[in-house]
């Protein structure tokens, strides 16, 4: 399975501002975002992931909905992301099939470890640093960390570094061995640094997503 190396995870106050950053990601050229909306009924999600596919649908690019297998399936996302207190990566694969993507939270070597078993398609791991987009944020991680995580995994299994990543931090990264980056604050501040950050990431855009304006 091609797993993007680029992943942007959606901001908002809103649903509606959700989906006008997810469009406006489209519209720079982000070939997978995924939809974090938190604290939401399960109708709002559900109206809201609809909208999200239309959207992403509209530019092919993949669209990932965090916490939420069901909705997943019902929407036709092209997959899941799973939290570390979220619903067993198995359980879901079993929902959604081979088809879909399933990733999967991951702070310390043991997760990743347990998530490998489990079959993921790739591993959310971090945070990198202190982010105030997640609540009851894990254990910070930092460049050793991700060394010796990955260096003692060899794992095949793409691995994304994620949790206040900035541009700067991104060759650094890349040389522990991450496979890929997700990234909320830096591109909901400015859109256009997703070309930057395909480019550092030798992730191309799609020439239809370049071509949209």
């Amino acid at each position: 399975m091609n797993i993007p190396k680029l992943h942007y995870i959606s901001q908002g106050n809103t649903p509606e501002e959700h989906l006008e950053n997810i469009q406006k990601a489209c519209i720079y050229g982000a070939e997978l975002v995924q939809l974090r909306l938190k604290n939401r009924d399960e109708n709002t999600l559900l109206k809201t992931a609809e909208k999200a596919r239309e959207i992403t649908g509209h530019f092919q690019t993949r669209l990932i909905i965090n916490d939420h297998y069901k909705v997943a399936k019902i929407v036709n996302a092209d997959g899941v992301h799973l939290g570390k207190t979220d619903a067993c990566p198995l359980e879901a694969r079993e929902y959604l099939g081979k088809w879909f993507m399933i990733g999967g939270t991951a702070n310390t070597l043991e997760d990743c470890q347990i998530l490998l078993s489990k079959k993921v398609d790739y591993i959310g791991l971090g945070p990198f640093r202190f982010t105030k987009t997640k609540d009851n944020l894990s254990p910070i991680l930092g460049l050793e960390s991700y060394q010796s995580i990955l260096s003692q995994l060899q794992s095949e299994t793409p691995i994304i570094a994620i949790g206040g990543i900035i541009e700067q931090d991104i060759p650094e990264l890349l040389q522990t061995g991450i496979y890929g980056i997700a990234m909320s604050g830096a591109i909901t501040g400015n859109f256009n640094n997703i070309q930057t950050f395909n480019k550092l990431l030798n992730a191309s855009a799609t020439f239809e997503q370049r071509h949209t304006f």
